[in-house]
């Protein structure tokens, strides 16, 4: 005979997501109101799937010219210079500053693309009803939603002018396209990990024990 997992869905609880209150709701189509927090209680998050693959999609479209497409153009007594993101990497390195390039490449490449990749293998398990690695895939969901909230565009953009007037004093900086783009990838993928719900993860395995009852 196989034990069945105790959840709080099972017995009849729903739980704040934003205290973490667990309680029992009002009724099943309307949970109601958290006790403590006065926050609305959800079961689950309505098209909770759905609503996320559109975000990493259209971060994942915007990630392409945010990377391409200059960020910065300085202009200077000997002309104007547009800047990629890559190229303020290479003018970092150069110029000395290793660890602001580290900064830089870590917070404006690898960290948007790790997030896109890690809430697309969040999502495929879940739609495959993997029952596998549930605790794993919870913490990896609660790293996401760590590093959404310290988004790194401000050091992005700090170190990045930093380096430009280090090499060209009498200059000046401004905006170009490619800063939008970066800007909506970061922006799309913090809402993707809060539109996705992680209660999602522990429902396969729920709905497999029930299977094998």
């Amino acid at each position: 005979m196989t034990a069945v997992a105790r959840t709080g869905m099972r017995e009849g609880f729903v739980s704040c997501e934003a205290c973490g209150l667990l309680s029992r709701p009002v009724c099943a189509e309307e949970p109601g109101e958290c006790p403590r927090c006065g926050a609305e209680l959800e079961f689950r998050r309505r098209d909770a799937i759905q609503r996320t693959w559109a975000l990493i999609i259209a971060a994942a479209i915007c990630y392409i010219p945010a990377n391409l497409l200059p960020v910065m153009r300085a202009t200077s007594l000997t002309g104007e210079e547009p800047d990629t993101i890559m190229s303020g990497v290479v003018i970092l390195y150069e110029t000395g500053t290793w660890y602001l390039a580290l900064i830089l490449l870590i917070a404006s490449v690898i960290i948007p693309l790790a997030k896109l990749a890690s809430l697309a293998y969040l999502l495929i398990t879940v739609q495959r009803g993997s029952v596998r690695n549930n605790r794993e895939r919870t913490r990896l969901y609660r790293i996401l939603e760590i590093i959404g909230r310290w988004s790194m565009v401000d050091v992005f953009v700090a170190t990045f002018v930093v380096a430009l007037i280090q090499l060209k004093p009498l200059m000046s900086v401004a905006p170009e396209p490619g800063v939008l783009f970066f800007s909506a990838v970061v922006i799309l993928t913090i809402i993707a990990a809060e539109s996705f719900d992680p209660r999602l993860i522990w429902d396969s395995s729920q709905g497999k024990q029930e299977t094998n009852e």
